[in-house]
């Protein structure tokens, strides 16, 4: 599945949900539903800095291809950060660099979250873009 089938995919799940309590909701459920992150990577070294709540991100490149995992103390959060790994996941260095990630306005993301969510928001895009700029060249 390519990463814009991915964010349609996301879309959809949104758009039936006019309420924004309900699509709070569902980024809480959607966090909830993520993997938790092993203990092992919650390091200084894997906190995302820009974010106002602590969220860990880690990255394994293999066969070509980056995977993200993650993990949030705020629950909001954790599903935001949960939807940018569903998204970007398993896609080349490459693909996550060309990625135009226009679900986040779709869905009305950006417009709903207060200013220091927002900045958490790009802090996290910007990781993940500097983990997959970091993989490409050292390739």
């Amino acid at each position: 599945m390519t990463i814009n089938e991915r964010q349609d995919e996301i879309i959809d799940e949104f758009t039936g949900l006019d309420d924004w309590m309900d699509r709070y909701q569902l980024l809480i459920d959607i966090g909830n539903d993520q993997e938790p992150l092993p203990e092992q990577y919650k390091t200084d070294q894997n906190l995302i800095d820009g974010c106002q709540s602590r969220v860990w991100l880690q990255a394994d490149y293999r066969d070509g291809r980056i995977f993200f995992a993650a993990e949030s103390d705020a629950l909001i959060v954790k599903g935001i950060v949960s939807l940018l790994i569903r998204v970007l996941s398993d896609a080349t260095p490459q693909e996550i660099l060309d990625a135009d990630l226009y679900f986040i306005d779709q869905i009305g993301l950006k417009d709903h979250l207060s200013p220091t969510r927002s900045n958490g928001l790009l802090a996290m895009v910007k990781q993940m873009r500097l983990y997959a700029l970091a993989y490409q060249n050292k390739n």
